[in-house]
């Protein structure tokens, strides 16, 4: 899938290709790459040709079948997608019937012309930064399929990093957009926490989002996807602006801007903070914004998270019948979880209203930090992408990594509900990729998605890793 998303919708809405040959062109590479890199786990050819034949006909109509038209898309298996089971990586819903609906942010990629292939892999449940399940095998990464392709949204970043679709969806709670984006040399956007409409009630750190191998691209799919919905009190209102309009007029310059290697807290690989910084001053002095120096040092939030999350999980997986029988059934990952919980209860170390006061103490220092700066700018994730089938690092280059991992950064900006944004920063010695990080005010998704762009019109990254060794 050589084109974008942006050039498949437009040309498909004049004509000049249908959806139909779009898919096609999916499909074949689908059918060359996703054996070695395992990315989709589940695809559904007949009904993506009925889809693609219904915009098809539209388009004869003289109908405008919406700014997505014909663009084949993936949808994580965190996500309720219509005509296949949701299975949340995990062998308990193996079985799972079909979904009968849409969540609301799949409902509106529908409605805007996308043609759903097929179910991207997951972290069983969303917990791991990277996608190893009992239940469907490891999803690999295009750049070197030895290592990672992170995750929660492994599966949607190898994808897209491999062209098999320029879009896919992913969900992120603590980074799974953003490290899986920063793994595979692509674009993570997590969007401001209501910008997308979930469909379960209240949420305290998820949100919908997309992995794109371009800027257009993840403005386009937020155009789509955006905007309030009834269902959903935390939507918001319609920024009264298209996305793909101000990534490419929004005025940045000026904006303060404040580097931070590793947020006070965070051990980090000195190669990775290297090529994240370059890419931050390259940033800085294209889009003309203020380098500041500031002492960022907010709490570290992943301990806490762990903490909050951690105290009903097992109780949860109890009621769901997981629990206690099924322990070997779960993925690695998730046994990890698990075993971290019951060591720290056991210590007595899980103090919940202690972690809530935590949070509400990190959420004071990200307010008053952008009371006097517009940005924020670190690494997206800790490491280069590591082995596929190995558990996160927990120590990088001699320093404790067990209290951050691979995401040391990603929880940030879901505790406070602020937009951020991974973009390709350039590549180790050994030839993987590593992601810059932007983090901006609460509602400024405008601004990360301008800035992300900037960078991509002055210092273009790889649209493709080199797949020929994966067979095409």
């Amino acid at each position: 899938m050589k084109l974008t998303a942006t050039a498949i919708a437009d040309a498909v809405r004049a004509s000049r290709m249908s959806a139909k040959e779009a898919l096609d062109q999916a499909f074949q590479r689908l059918d060359a790459l996703n054996g070695p890199i395992n990315a989709f786990v589940r695809t559904d050819r007949e009904q993506a040709e009925t889809a693609a034949s219904e915009i098809d006909a539209r388009i004869a109509r003289g109908e405008d079948p919406g700014i997505l038209a014909g663009v084949p898309i993936g949808v994580k298996d965190l996500e309720a997608c219509r005509g296949f089971p949701l299975t949340q990586g995990s062998v308990f819903l193996k079985d799972a019937l079909p979904e009968t609906s849409d969540s609301r942010h799949v409902a509106r990629l529908r409605s805007a012309g996308a043609v759903i292939i097929g179910i991207t892999a997951s972290a069983e449940f969303g917990m791991d930064s990277a996608t190893n399940t009992l239940l469907y095998g490891v999803t690999r990464n295009p750049w070197d399929p030895a290592t990672t392709p992170g995750g929660s949204s492994g599966g949607s970043s190898a994808a897209v990093a491999a062209g098999i679709v320029p879009l896919a969806t992913g969900t992120d709670a603590g980074g799974s957009i953003r490290a899986p984006a920063a793994f595979t040399g692509i674009v993570g956007h997590k969007p401001s926490h209501g910008r997308i409409p979930k469909m379960n009630g209240f949420s305290n750190w998820g949100v919908h989002g997309a992995l794109a191998a371009n800027v257009a691209d993840a403005a386009r799919h937020l155009d789509a996807v955006s905007g309030p919905d009834d269902g959903d009190r935390q939507s918001l209102p319609d920024p009264g602006y298209r996305y793909e309009d101000v990534i490419e007029t929004l005025d940045v310059s000026g904006l303060k801007a404040v580097w931070s290697p590793d947020y006070g807290y965070a051990a980090v690989e000195h190669e990775v903070v290297e090529i994240a910084y370059a890419a931050a001053r390259r940033l800085m002095e294209a889009a003309k914004l203020i380098r500041c120096e500031a002492d960022f040092h907010p709490v570290n939030i992943y301990p806490h998270w762990g903490a909050i999350f951690g105290s009903t999980l097992e109780e949860d997986f109890t009621k769901a019948g997981y629990l206690p029988d099924g322990y070997d059934k779960l993925s690695k990952s998730v046994r990890r979880v698990i075993d971290r919980v019951r060591a720290r209860r056991a210590q007595g170390a899980i103090d919940v209203q202690a972690s809530w006061a935590q949070v509400h103490r990190l959420e004071q220092q990200v307010a008053d930090f952008f009371r006097s700066y517009d940005l924020v700018m670190s690494p997206a994730v800790s490491c280069r992408a590591y082995g596929a089938e190995d558990s996160p690092p927990s120590v990088i280059e001699g320093k404790d990594a067990s209290m951050g991992g691979a995401e040391p950064f990603g929880m940030l900006a879901n505790a406070c509900w602020n937009p951020s944004i991974s973009i390709p920063a350039g590549f180790t010695s050994d030839g993987l990729p590593v992601g810059l990080q932007i983090v901006a005010k609460r509602h400024r998704d405008d601004i990360c998605l301008r800035l992300a762009r900037i960078m991509e019109r002055t210092h273009p990254w790889p649209y493709l890793p080199d797949v020929r060794g994966l067979g095409l």
